[in-house]
């Protein structure tokens, strides 16, 4: 086992790293009692003509600095591979508001080359790597040092076997002609807002039945109150109160911490202090909130006048551009999205970039009346209306 646990000797590391084409990187972290990852190891590997190297960079040691890896991450000679990267990027975009570019996403790869749907490292280690993972220490305590062998084994795996699959899944893409739409893909991963969880738009979040304007008045500020309280102390959210007892405070709107006694869901601790005061206050804020600027649920996919024949189709149709393609449906289109373009709306991603290559012009011909289904053999294919 490498571990690096000082700066220079992860400077040395990613000084060669930058020289290869591509690096893998993983990462283990703790989420249970904050609110932002703690992040408690970074996975690093490449390989080359001259062979291969991994390494286990602790960051938890005093004095280190991770600083040669986003300087690694920024550089362009190098593509970063991840597997479904969302949680790995968050932890280094809010530590220093980076994200490493290029970026590969393995997990996406993986569905765009027919391997399903958010397909596990896992899997692909057995289809692609043909070798099996000991995943008995998935869920142990990653802060606490040192680290066993069996965790290091189980962490070193998540990066040397992506190698392989990394190689794998862009050769397949290159004879495919699909790596642009791996490209598309990591635009979202790509993008900071991806990770910036902003207080005033916490409210859409919380699933409410309740359509009032000053419902989801007092629901906005409420839930803006927790997601800065919980930033701000670095707790979960759910620490603060659960989204129940904030549907209830909506409900009853709370004036005093004697009328916070009188709940059922709120958690004891939220009751007083600055908690109890953060409620009362959201509360009022809410209440005042002029008729104008009052937040409008989204209804506009409830009140959508379905086709269910069309929508069967579209289904259909779906299912048989997929399987052609060997990619897999819910990276085209959700239920929700066939059920928009049954009624009309026309907004939805299916109809954009290469999915509408592989299903959006027959999907809207489909819908237009031009084309329909017919069985031919065992496959499902369009004719000509």
């Amino acid at each position: 086992m490498k571990k690096i646990t000082t700066t220079d000797a992860l400077a040395a590391f990613c000084a060669e790293a930058a020289k290869r084409p591509y690096v893998t990187v993983d990462t283990e972290f703790l989420r249970e009692r904050t609110y932002y990852s703690k992040l408690c190891l970074v996975q690093l590997a490449y390989q080359d003509e001259n062979g291969a190297d991994a390494v286990l960079v602790d960051p938890l040691v005093d004095g280190l600095s991770l600083d040669p890896l986003y300087a690694l991450f920024k550089d362009h000679g190098c593509v970063k591979v991840f597997h479904a990267a969302r949680q790995d990027l968050e932890i280094f975009y809010v530590d220093a508001c980076v994200i490493p570019e290029p970026l590969f996403d393995t997990q996406v790869a993986a569905m765009v080359c027919g391997f399903g749907e958010q397909v596990g490292y896992e899997t692909l280690v057995r289809k692609i790597a043909k070798a099996d993972l000991d995943k008995s220490s998935r869920f142990t305590d990653w802060s606490r040092r040192p680290l066993t062998d069996a965790q290091a084994t189980y962490a070193l795996a998540d990066v040397t076997h992506l190698r392989d699959i990394y190689e794998y899944l862009s050769a397949r893409l290159a004879q495919s002609g699909r790596a642009k739409w791996v490209a598309e893909e990591m635009a979202v991963l790509e993008d900071p807002a991806t990770y910036q969880a902003d207080p005033d738009d916490a409210w859409k979040r919380v699933k409410t039945r309740t359509q009032s304007g000053k419902f989801l008045a007092i629901v906005r500020e409420l839930a803006r109150f927790r997601e800065a309280h919980a930033q701000e102390r670095n707790v979960p959210r759910n620490r603060v109160f659960k989204d129940d007892a904030l549907v209830e405070l909506a409900s009853t709107k709370p004036q005093s911490e004697q009328d916070l006694g009188r709940s059922r869901l709120l958690l004891r601790e939220a009751r007083k202090g600055d908690i109890a005061a953060g409620i009362i206050a959201s509360v009022k804020a809410g209440l005042a909130v002029k008729p104008e600027d009052m937040p409008k649920a989204d209804n506009s996919r409830a009140k959508l006048q379905v086709n269910p024949a069309l929508a069967d189709m579209l289904r259909v149709l779906l299912k048989a551009k997929t399987d052609d393609a060997e990619v897999a449906p819910k990276l085209i289109a959700t239920s929700a999205d066939l059920d928009a373009l049954a009624a009309g709306r026309r907004d939805v991603a299916a109809l954009k970039g290469w999915r509408r290559e592989v299903f959006g012009n027959d999907a809207l011909q489909l819908c237009e009346g031009q084309v329909g289904l017919a069985v031919k053999g065992q496959k499902v294919v369009t004719v000509s209306l």
